[in-house]
């Protein structure tokens, strides 16, 4: 029974850390986050194009090759 007890009392410590931890942290504001989301996704573009036109090239080469 102690041991419950303990590990109550250790995830009850942790939770309560945890939050004093949240209240410190600075979030970003929504201008922020949208800005970071669309230069996420700006790359996130231009890499998957980037990997098209290589997998394409790729795809030609092997076909040339192997006839």
């Amino acid at each position: 029974m102690d041991k419950i007890k303990l590990m109550a009392n250790k995830a009850l410590q942790f939770l309560t850390q945890a939050k004093a931890e949240l209240k410190k942290v600075t979030w970003p504001t929504r201008k922020q986050t949208l800005a970071s989301t669309g230069v996420v996704m700006v790359i996130v573009a231009i890499m998957a194009l980037y990997l098209g036109i290589i997998d394409f090239v790729l795809a030609k080469l092997v076909k040339i090759i192997l006839g």
